[in-house]
């Protein structure tokens, strides 16, 4: 399978993902935990169907020491013990603020106000980015048919 795109050399989309590259290294800087933030990023891929950034963030994951397991329950997570109560709030913000076409209302009261029991002010605004940039890049790999399978943990950083 060939991208329709090739991504990595046009500059327009270099410009474009540096911007959101940049953005993204701002909540490795935060106090919400990378383990979070990974599953976050699976979970959206997986809805979203990009075969890309689920390779990636599956391998990142298990490259800082997310089990196997729990990276194989991430698309069934309601139904796993493995996550806590704090990851399953972040999970659960996840699918619905990756889902709002499906929804009518969007994101639920009772999603978010589940999620800021577990999380600060700061953490919740670095969820609610990390949804919002994982799905930018979801939706440029899907539409342009970005290969997946080959990506090396850290390739990209």
């Amino acid at each position: 399978m060939n991208a329709r795109l090739d991504a990595f050399s046009s500059p327009t989309v270099g410009k474009v993902f540096k911007h959101i590259i940049a953005a993204g290294k701002v909540l490795e800087d935060s106090t919400l935990p990378l383990a979070t933030q990974e599953l976050v990023r699976l979970r959206a891929s997986q809805i979203n169907g990009c075969g890309f950034c689920t390779d990636m963030h599956s391998k990142d994951a298990a490259a800082a020491g997310e089990t196997s397991v729990r990276l194989h329950l991430v698309a069934a997570w309601r139904e796993a013990t493995v996550f806590t109560e704090a990851e399953r709030a972040a999970l659960e913000l996840t699918e619905q603020g990756t889902r709002i076409a499906d929804a009518a209302g969007g994101v639920t009261d009772e999603a978010w106000a589940n999620a800021a029991k577990h999380y600060d002010e700061e953490q919740l605004a670095a969820l609610v980015c990390a949804i919002a940039l994982i799905n930018a890049f979801n939706r440029a790999n899907v539409i342009i048919q970005q290969p997946a399978g080959d990506y090396r943990p850290g390739q990209f950083a």
